[in-house]
């Protein structure tokens, strides 16, 4: 029996079992074939971005450690490197490009001055690969931004540059939501923080509150673009107290009929963002995932199939039967590690999550506990962890094209010898 027949003949069997307790495996692949990850392009390269001249983190709160051969150096390279990842995870995606990617032809361009045609490359290949991009503006890594305040800066003349560079970055956003016919989600987050006790919190978040209201002062038809707000809860340099907190950006988004972003390290090691999706649901206009994985602090690891991404994939299912409330997007940088493989790891993770989510006998689940028959809920759902969920992973990989096992790792290994290793 060749390798492609004992996979499905696993499937077969699983699927089978699956339909025991009342799922559908081939349903639970058709939703699960829906779901777009947004893949970040700035773990390619370190999160440097195209910029003459400048020092990719500095003062920025951020922290991209190693060395591994093969950091892409421009934006074929990294186009190259994002295409051959894509090349290995199942399904449609979408690639997540920072303002600081703009490509202008070897020169300096200031980001308060970036236009749609900087980005003519990007959405040109997008458009090429049959992919659709989403955008973040850079409010960092700049000499406007080393005081470490941007839009809440107690200075105008700053204050009023990146509230042009918000601006500008919207725009940009839009133009990619009307070539690609779908919408860019235009995600919004900033350094701005103190690194020891302020007293004027209320001041710097009245700065930023009004900056806001003035990016936003233009209407863009959602068709477009989808504007979201990032918090975070601290990082280097902003340890006492982060302007742009969870809850300044939960009640603007609230105010202002944005979308929130929950990223899975902004908060803390103690709190779980799966249980804030629901709430944010019931009342947001749309939520943005960015997923990581928080290590001590917000280091941004590669996602892996852990009981939290586990557990945010499920609320999502469970909350979004529509589809279409929830944006998936990954954030990490890790340069310790094969940066395509990264992207890799991270994505084939996600979508693993989301299919033990799809694979759940929800309205079981649901019913018993309608019933206060708790005790059969905790039963079923210890039993849903020795389900044959594997099979259908291998299946939905061979069906797709896409390696099994690790078969992906032979193509990057690869791709790491042919490619990779002659950067320098």
């Amino acid at each position: 029996m060749s390798p492609e027949d004992r996979i499905e003949a696993a499937y077969r069997m699983a699927a089978e079992t699956y339909s025991r307790l009342g799922v559908d495996t081939n349903r639970a692949l058709e939703r699960l074939a829906g779901i777009a990850i947004s893949l970040n392009c700035w773990q390619g390269d370190d999160v440097r971005g195209f910029e003459a001249g400048e020092d990719a983190l500095a003062g920025s709160g951020l922290e991209c450690t190693g060395d591994y051969p093969g950091r892409a150096r421009n934006a074929i390279e990294l186009r190259s490197d994002l295409r051959k990842a894509l090349s290995l995870v199942p399904g449609g995606h979408r690639v997540n490009l920072h303002a600081m990617y703009a490509e202008t032809a070897g020169g300096r361009e200031e980001r308060n001055r970036l236009r749609p045609e900087h980005f003519s490359g990007w959405m040109d290949w997008a458009a090429e690969h049959g992919l659709a991009l989403d955008f973040n503006p850079t409010f960092f890594a700049h000499p406007m931004s080393v005081s470490g305040f941007t839009l809440s800066s107690i200075d105008p003349e700053i204050r009023g540059y990146w509230i042009e560079h918000g601006r500008a970055c919207r725009k940009i956003a839009a133009e990619m939501g009307r070539r690609q016919g779908r919408p860019c989600v235009n995600n919004l987050w900033i350094p701005d923080g103190f690194k020891d006790t302020p007293v004027d919190r209320a001041g710097a978040r009245r700065r930023l509150r009004d900056s806001l209201d003035r990016i936003y002062d233009q209407d863009i038809d959602h068709s477009l673009l989808l504007d979201s707000l990032e918090s975070k809860l601290f990082g280097i340099g902003s340890e006492s107290c982060v302007v742009g907190s969870h809850e300044f950006y939960l009640g603007y988004a609230m105010a202002r009929g944005k979308m929130i972003c929950l990223d899975t390290g902004h908060f803390h090691p103690t709190e779980r963002v799966s249980d804030k999706i629901s709430s944010v649901l019931e009342f947001a206009d749309g939520l943005l995932l960015h997923l990581s994985r928080p290590v001590r602090w917000d280091s941004d690891h590669v996602p892996v199939l852990d009981d939290e991404l586990t557990a945010c994939a499920r609320e999502v299912v469970r909350c979004d039967r529509s589809g279409d409330r929830v944006s998936l997007a990954m954030d990490f940088f890790d340069a310790t590690i094969n940066r395509v493989a990264a992207w890799v790891i991270g994505s084939r993770s996600v979508l693993r999550a989301f299919l033990l989510a799809l694979l759940e006998p929800t309205e079981q689940l649901v019913k018993l506990e309608k019933e206060a028959d708790y005790t059969g809920r905790l039963a079923l759902a210890e039993e849903l962890k020795n389900m044959p969920f594997g099979a259908v992973w291998d299946h939905y990989c061979l069906r797709s094209g896409v390696p099994t096992g690790m078969g992906w790792m032979e193509e990057v290994r690869r791709y790491e010898r042919e490619v990779l290793r002659n950067r320098t």
